[in-house]
């Protein structure tokens, strides 16, 4: 008996009525649909399809005016995808039914623009020179006293926080509001994700979330279900969160960091820890963090890509703002965290919350392992505060400072199309250029502030 009738038989006996299909689009959107127990019952151990408009607009559902991959000159077919079985969650707010994740499959299985098979494809590299990706991702989101209605009518403006002031690490807020706070980390336990950290953050009404470590694959399972997850828990019970880059400019960002770590594919084995170098990086770990310094300014576009993502790096606002490492430094971009075997690995702060988790762990997996693969040298790291030097980093470690900057990188970089494919990079290209022209033909409420009356 294959794994899909198993599954059928099993859900036929318990009587369940039908089952739950998602996958991130290119923003991380999570899009899907409900199947009938009857039409899962006839894909579930072959394919169907999913009508390719969802890689082919953006998230507002306007399509595309500049992508090759599909628009109105393919006229949209549909993509063919295949229910991952393995991906298994039951929904216990809707009455226990199973939600499975999707794959979009191509010529030789493999999608072009498909995050999940990009990153399916990053860590089959990796499997190919012996490792084993390790990864746990962060997520800061601010929680409102709004629901999605009353957000829209006030234009997303004035909005009531779920508490106020700035309170990090409150033990006051988690005391207080304990039930919600027990209720949301239940909630992602009962959905197969567990969280090892939920607290206070510095802002009104902001909370991070940390999920715990697991294969990469999974990982960003997790990281995107999470997100998901989560705004619907908040929403159902009358509040609503955001996981913007930053919503508004008197709070720091909301970032979306990646901790990260090799083991031997052969042995699980971890392999970035040295109990004889003084910060306790072996070789492979320099070469490592020195992959991603080199290729992520290349890369900034696949992990912020969106307008909203670059008001978050700027200097003293616990971002990044150039391509940086050091030893537990948190105003660097890579922060080396020294400590056992199992816990030594480095923290990707570029990210912030808005990114698709699927696409920062292509892109951090893929430069890791370039820099492996050419055994790039690690530079010295920084000590004390990075914002500091940054003026006299050389151009090749700058962050670009807008989406259209760091797109234009990302196309010319061979990295990118080494790593992803000549299809992917020209179509995630094309729908950042896509979003920064819907960003600049639109007013914006700076520009009537400052130009409506004086000028």
């Amino acid at each position: 008996m294959t794994q899909g009738s198993a599954l059928v038989e099993h859900y036929r006996a318990e009587g369940v009525p039908r089952v739950k299909i998602g996958f991130t689009d290119i923003d991380g959107v999570m899009r899907g649909k409900y199947l009938s127990l009857e039409k899962f019952a006839s894909i579930a151990d072959g394919t169907s399809g999913f009508c390719d408009c969802v890689f082919g607009w953006d998230v507002n559902d306007q399509l595309y005016d500049n992508a090759k991959y599909t628009g109105w000159h393919t006229a949209f077919p549909d993509a063919v995808y295949r229910i991952d079985l393995n991906s298994e969650r039951r929904l216990i707010e809707e009455r226990n039914i199973p939600f499975f994740l999707a794959d979009f499959v191509g010529e030789g299985d493999f999608h072009p623009v498909c995050p999940r098979n990009q990153l399916k494809r990053v860590i089959a590299s990796a499997e190919s020179m012996g490792y084993r990706a390790r990864m746990a991702f962060e997520y800061e989101f601010f929680v409102f006293n709004e629901t999605a209605a009353s957000a829209a009518a006030k234009n997303y403006q004035n909005l009531t926080p779920l508490t106020p002031g700035n309170f990090g690490y409150s033990m006051l807020r988690t005391f207080s509001l304990s039930d919600l706070f027990n209720e949301l980390m239940d909630h992602c336990v009962n959905h197969g994700i567990q969280l090892e950290g939920l607290h206070c953050e510095t802002g009104p009404g902001v909370w991070e979330a940390a999920i715990t470590v697991t294969d990469a694959l999974e990982a960003a399972d997790q990281a995107a279900v999470f997100k998901v997850l989560a705004k619907s828990f908040f929403q159902k019970r009358g509040m609503i969160a955001t996981f913007m880059a930053k919503w508004s400019m008197d709070y720091p960002g909301q970032s979306g960091h990646l901790h990260q770590s090799l083991l031997s594919a052969r042995d699980a084995e971890p392999l970035f820890f040295d109990e004889e170098a003084a910060s306790g990086m072996s070789d492979l770990m320099r070469h490592y963090v020195a992959g991603l310094q080199t290729y992520l300014p290349e890369l900034l576009a696949m992990t912020a890509p969106t307008v909203n993502s670059y008001t978050r790096l700027v200097k003293g606002a616990w971002a990044p703002t150039a391509s940086t490492w050091g030893l537990e430094n948190r105003t660097t971009a890579l922060r080396v965290i020294k400590g056992s075997p199992k816990a030594q690995r480095v923290e990707f702060r570029i990210g912030a919350a808005d990114a698709n988790p699927y696409l920062t762990a292509a892109a951090t997996l893929g430069a890791g392992l370039l820099g492996i693969e050419q055994k790039l040298d690690l530079s010295d790291p920084v000590v004390g505060n990075a914002y500091e030097i940054q003026d006299d980093l050389p151009e090749t470690q700058q962050l670009a400072s807008n989406l259209l900057d760091a797109t234009r990188l990302f196309e010319a970089s061979p990295a990118a199309r080494q790593l992803f494919g000549h299809e992917f990079v020209d179509h995630f290209a094309a729908t950042r250029r896509w979003e920064v022209r819907e960003y600049e033909r639109h007013l914006n409420d700076w520009q009537l502030k400052r130009y409506f009356e004086i000028i």
